[in-house]
């Protein structure tokens, strides 16, 4: 098995390497996936290390039948192996039928979803390199193959933090300096409860044309991305607390500047739920987390980075934070070893021009 385990580090670096594109590479991967073990439909989701929202899924037709209803269990059922759950764990690739002891009625998500669209075990893994989640990848199989075995958990943990990085490193791909984008303001919809747009400005329309043509889902399908806000925005509803995560993501969009996209329930006299979703370019402090995550930058670099962006002096940064001047020098070298440049100037030109939004002409 380990020499298995050697052979697919291999395939999976060499695919890195031939696909710069996210959506590109998820796509090889899951037919790579397939030259390993059985596999009868699979997912793989970008997701935002901030917030753990899907910025865009490969989804395969067996699996897109279903993909609302795996949403739902997600953000309004307790269930055995969340994406959330699998996030913040050591073990971050579990299979349906080991954690449920070979009983998958107890499962709700096999009850209500997989078992009537025939599937009758589901591995799922969070991709996660140094500690973030970059991704969800979800493996299905049918009623005559038999269950995910050990190995093949092993072998997805093992090539889970190579797919990670790689999706970390997409991240920061930079977009063509003469490409034009949506620069005119907030795009805005409102949604119905089942996740059906109700109404939307001409910016917000733009959007979900981008983001279908990313995903290469018809225009009757709800973008991941939106799904998983607004799937995080009624869980709020339905929490007993009231409270929840940041229904919020950040999206580098292919060849263009990071989207900020965010979800709210609107409430009013009556008693029927609508969701309001807006769509603009990130600004600055949207994106900042992000791109320190992906740059793998520390708790204080990434605190000293914000105070940077904020125009914060050497003896600034260091009154802030506590620490003496030569402290702020050294992480500020570290930051520029990990960003790839080699002054103040260069950083802030690279967070602003390089990930920002164009300035308007």
């Amino acid at each position: 098995m380990n020499l298995h385990i050697e052979t697919a580090k291999r395939k999976v670096i060499a695919l890195t390497k031939r696909h710069s594109s996210s959506q590109e590479f998820r796509v090889a991967l899951l037919d790579l996936l397939r030259s390993f073990f059985t596999i009868d439909a699979a997912c793989c989701s970008a997701v935002d290390p901030q917030t753990l929202l899907s910025t865009g899924a490969v989804t395969e037709d067996g699996v897109e039948a279903i993909h609302h209803r795996l949403f739902e269990n997600e953000y309004l059922s307790d269930d055995f192996n969340r994406y959330t759950q699998l996030a913040a764990s050591s073990e971050p690739v579990a299979v349906l039928s080991q954690a449920t002891g070979g009983e998958l009625v107890r499962s709700a998500r096999y009850l209500d979803v997989l078992y009537p669209a025939g599937f009758t075990d589901e591995l799922r893994a969070a991709l996660k390199y140094d500690g973030a989640c970059w991704g969800y990848l979800t493996l299905f199989r049918k009623g005559d193959q038999s269950f995910f075995n050990e190995e093949e958990r092993e072998l997805i943990a093992s090539i889970g933090p190579l797919i990670a990085y790689h999706l970390r490193k997409t991240s920061l791909s930079l977009p063509a300096d003469e490409h034009e984008w949506i620069n005119d303001g907030p795009g805005i919809a409102v949604l119905s409860a089942a996740l059906q747009v109700l109404s939307a400005n001409a910016i917000a329309e733009q959007w979900l044309i981008l983001l279908r043509k990313w995903e290469s889902i018809d225009e009757q399908t709800l973008p991941r991305p939106i799904r998983a806000v607004c799937s995080r925005a009624l869980s709020e509803h339905s929490s007993p607390s009231g409270q929840t995560s940041m229904a919020k993501v950040c999206i580098r969009m292919p060849d263009g500047p990071y989207l900020a996209l965010q979800a709210s329930l609107m409430h009013g006299e009556s008693d029927i739920i609508h969701i309001a979703v807006w769509f603009e370019p990130a600004k600055p402090a949207d994106m900042l987390p992000l791109v320190s995550e992906a740059y793998g930058l520390s708790e204080r670099e990434k605190q000293i980075l914000e105070g940077l962006v904020r125009g914060f002096s050497t003896k600034e940064l260091a009154s802030t934070y506590h620490i003496s001047a030569y402290t702020v020098q050294d992480h500020l070298k570290s930051i520029f070893v990990k960003t790839g440049v080699t002054s103040r100037r260069e950083l802030i030109w690279q967070l602003f021009s390089r990930f920002g939004v164009q300035a308007e002409k």
